[in-house]
């Protein structure tokens, strides 16, 4: 079968500087090219890389891309630019995943050799999908993304299944190297941004720390912090730092730079016993990759009540939801983690069960279901 997978403006494949788009189709379609299949990979050019190459079975066309913007208008100017730059370059297939948003709305009509048409939500449709005509598949990565697609666009319920996306559950469910001395650690890890949640994280840590009695525990917090890859900014991000380090003392403390080697990535995650994403990002999230790797590393997740949330984190069973629209949500956050680390019984039974639950989102298994899938469409 051939293949093609078509990326966004602003960061290439493989994904040397993040994205968990990136990462799950650089993932997948390393699968593809396993299994025989005929893959190309359209991405940013990026310096180091080569325009054209073909690599580990992956044919790989690099073009001219954009950073990242603050301004969503730009964004949107970037993206439809890139989907003509897109539309002159696209090879022959038998099947096209696309994951920008003005490309689908005219090869819908316009194919010539690209066949079905496949496109997969990154982000909640913010109404590009009341454009989208002849559509074969959506790949809906949650029941929150599925139900605003159809909401949309009625039409397209039909052609759309809920997915999640994939994540790499053998290499972060390796074993653990730690004593069982160690404290109890607490990590976030993704983008530094404001909408992540980040202002209850701070809060609550604070909270934590003059708490009497609790036992010790550690904070990691990594993630990239510059707008050009999703943060907020430097000043953000070091207004966390100050807020932390006033409550946590440095040896219980550690402030990471963005890791995007997935070894080194998993080695952080398993360093985890509680991971908090406390997002507010309602039309931001769409399942929460970190969320599942965090799950299959063994950490037991403790998440905001948004809805992208509820395919995989079951309160009480393998993790904990907390109402982040109270007014004083910081406190139940860390109500729940105080909770979490006076009991390590439980902390056990909720990681053992977070654990296997997202083990279905493992590459192989993701790749076969998607490749019966796309056969059946051709």
């Amino acid at each position: 079968m051939k293949i093609t997978v078509v990326m966004g403006f602003f960061l290439p494949i493989p994904p040397v500087a993040g994205g968990a788009t990136e990462k799950s189709w650089d993932g997948l379609v390393r699968e593809f090219a396993a299994r025989g299949n005929d893959v190309s990979v359209i991405s940013r050019r990026w310096p180091g890389f080569p325009d054209r190459e073909f690599s580990n079975g992956i044919r790989h066309i690099r073009l001219r891309g954009y950073s990242h913007a603050s301004r969503l208008a730009v964004n949107l100017w970037h993206d439809f630019i890139w989907s003509w730059r897109v539309w002159r370059n696209l090879p022959a297939a038998d099947i096209t995943v696309v994951n920008c948003l003005c490309l689908p709305v005219w090869l819908g009509w316009l194919r010539r050799k690209s066949g079905r048409l496949v496109v997969m939500p990154g982000r909640i449709p913010k109404g590009q999908y009341r454009f989208y005509r002849r559509i074969d598949r959506v790949l809906a990565v949650s029941s929150a993304v599925h139900a605003a697609v159809r909401s949309e666009n009625p039409a397209l319920g039909a052609v759309s299944k809920i997915t999640g996306y994939p994540i790499a559950w053998s290499a972060l469910a390796a074993p653990r190297n730690r004593s069982p001395d160690a404290p109890a650690t607490i990590g976030y890890i993704g983008r530094l941004h404001r909408e992540k949640g980040l202002d209850l994280f701070v809060a609550a840590i604070a909270s934590l720390a003059r708490r009497p009695g609790l036992p010790a525990f550690r904070v990691v917090l990594c993630g990239p912090s510059d707008v050009a890859r999703g943060g907020s900014g430097e000043a953000y991000a070091a207004s966390l730092e100050r807020a932390l380090a006033k409550e946590i003392s440095s040896e219980h403390l550690s402030l990471r730079a963005p890791v995007f080697d997935e070894n080194a990535l998993a080695d952080v995650y398993r360093e985890l016993d509680i991971f908090c994403y406390p997002s507010l990002a309602l039309r931001g999230e769409t399942f929460g990759v970190a969320v599942a790797e965090a799950m299959a590393a063994g950490a037991v997740p403790v998440v905001s009540q948004l809805a992208c949330f509820s395919d995989f984190v079951r309160p009480g069973l393998n993790g904990e939801t907390f109402d982040h629209t109270a007014p004083d949500a910081a406190e139940r956050l860390a109500a729940m983690l105080a909770t979490l680390l006076t009991d390590s019984a439980r902390r056990a039974q909720l990681s053992r069960t977070a654990q296997a639950d997202v083990r279905g989102y493992n590459f192989p298994e993701f790749a076969s279901r998607l490749l019966e899938d796309f056969s059946a469409l051709k």
